[in-house]
């Protein structure tokens, strides 16, 4: 669901060499508050507009630890690790996570993901079928932060459903649902069948672990 990604750093630089039409749009539009498959239901989501936390999420301000509350909720109610989701939001965070930003560079690049999660639109339709925020839009996701940390939280939800009762290789749950977030369901059950994971996905894996132990004293 979420796109394969680049080294953190390379990824960065290239946010900052952006087109200029979407820079002027960030930089002008006005701030607001901000945010890649199971039928159980998820408790309701923030209302549209605002941030999980109620403040505002300004340009360059975002922590992703701000939203553990978020995360220990969703986690818990989807059945997955609070450490594990909160990690997946430290991965994604390589992009300025401003609604203006996120909606002129989808203008630029129509496929882009949307959200501190980084949610894919097919992904997202996908995860609310039969759960409490249904009635949402993926466009919603860079406003509501609180629906982009449940949505990815039921998305790994689905995702684990879908792994292999028998698993041949050496990952971990976490692991092979953090690499199916990044690199979609099917490469998740070819990795628990043994495949060898490429570059971007061992990049991905990588920056997990290293963003682990401070995503589990978040949300402790």
């Amino acid at each position: 669901m979420v796109k394969a990604e680049r080294r953190r750093g390379g990824v960065r630089a290239r946010w900052l060499a952006l087109p200029m039409v979407a820079l002027v749009a960030w930089g002008c539009a006005p701030g607001g508050g901000a945010s890649p498959s199971g039928t159980p239901k998820a408790s309701p989501s923030a209302s549209p507009g605002g941030s999980a936390s109620g403040a505002p999420a300004t340009p360059g301000a975002y922590d992703p630890a701000t939203y553990a509350p978020q995360v220990r909720k969703y986690a818990k109610s989807a059945g997955i690790s609070p450490t594990l989701l909160m990690a997946i939001l430290y991965n994604e965070d390589y992009k300025p996570h401003d609604p203006a930003f996120e909606r002129s560079w989808q203008k630029y690049k129509p496929d882009a993901a949307f959200g501190i999660a980084n949610m894919h639109r097919a992904a997202f339709d996908q995860t609310k079928r039969g759960r409490d925020f249904a009635s949402r839009k993926w466009e919603e996701l860079p406003d509501d932060r609180a629906l982009a940390v449940e949505a990815a939280a039921w998305y790994l939800h689905d995702m684990a459903a879908q792994l292999p009762a028998h698993r041949a290789g050496s990952y971990s749950r976490d692991e092979l649902l953090a690499l199916g977030y990044n690199a979609g369901a099917g490469n998740m059950a070819a990795f628990a069948r043994g495949a060898k994971t490429g570059a971007q996905t061992t990049d991905y894996l990588t920056r997990l672990h290293a963003n682990w132990a401070k995503s589990e004293k978040a949300v402790s």
